[in-house]
């Protein structure tokens, strides 16, 4: 089974998310449980929880195709001890937040050298981070997601995330994101079916693809190794349809959340049929 869907505005409460998804045709989504450009945020409230939880149950949604998203600010690898723990803190708190919801997996960025540590330490710390919020909470995945390489950003190769979960103390509790558009920007030539299915085996031998816990399907405007995050809607950048045509065929990505992140939210609907088609 395939789950495909996008990351759907959450404005006005989390409990709009499920609603968002279902008018789209999705069968999966991802949110953000708070301002994703804010530290902190005021906590959930209880009517709120109760009807995200009953607006899933009726859509038909469960925890194991939702994907919820941090905040872009958090930085897990931060070299300074000052923004390390209020990155942590921040993290715990979404952690926190996603256990509320009910939800088992929260998706993050893994973090940044800001070019002041090396990639071995930034990663060291990551895995650090990892574990402080697995041992304050319960049930709910740590999900690495890959990155393009941009700037400072550490986890763009399989071998950097590879890394980090092999010093996190609880494997069944973390899991990754492969990111396509940032998969091509870091150098996984995945077009075509021979690409999906090579970048795939490369993430199995790596790491190992039961800790694969979800997808974002994002097309590239930029090409192979440029380590530029710049998404461009399915089929129109340099990935291109045969290779979401091979992925959706491709039973080693079944039963997890597919999220599109693509840039013209209009096109979602539209997106998401184009992609359950290639399944038939």
């Amino acid at each position: 089974m395939k789950y495909v869907g996008a990351h759907v505005s959450s404005s006005g409460g989390v409990e709009n998310a499920p609603l968002n998804a279902s008018a789209i045709g999705a069968k999966a989504f991802a949110l953000f449980t708070k301002n994703q450009r804010q530290w902190f945020s005021a906590p959930l409230s209880e009517l709120s929880i109760e009807r995200f939880k009953q607006n899933c149950a009726e859509l038909g949604y469960t925890s194991d195709q939702i994907l919820p998203h941090d905040s872009y600010l958090i930085n897990l690898g931060h070299p300074k001890e000052e923004g390390l723990e209020k990155s942590r803190e921040s993290f715990l708190e979404e952690m926190r937040r996603c256990e509320q919801l009910g939800l088992t997996k929260l998706n993050f960025h893994p973090g940044s050298t800001l070019k002041e540590i090396s990639t071995e330490e930034c990663l060291v710390r990551i895995a650090e981070s990892i574990n402080i919020a697995l041992d304050k909470t319960h049930g709910v995945c740590a999900v690495i997601e890959n990155t393009a390489g941009q700037g400072s950003n550490v986890g763009n190769k399989f071998e950097e995330i590879a890394f980090i979960i092999s010093h996190v103390e609880d494997k069944s509790r973390v899991g990754v994101c492969i990111d396509t558009c940032h998969a091509i920007a870091a150098g996984y030539d995945l077009r075509g079916e021979a690409g999906v299915s090579t970048m795939l085996s490369q993430f199995d031998d790596v790491v190992g693809l039961q800790y694969l816990k979800g997808m974002h399907l994002n097309d590239s405007k930029k090409g192979v190794d440029s380590h530029v995050d710049r998404h461009e809607s399915i089929g129109l950048g340099e990935i291109g349809l045969p290779a979401f045509k091979a992925l959706m065929q491709d039973k080693r990505v079944d039963n997890i959340p597919m999220i599109l992140e693509t840039p013209d939210e209009s096109k979602w609907a539209e997106e998401i049929n184009v992609l359950y088609s290639f399944c038939n």
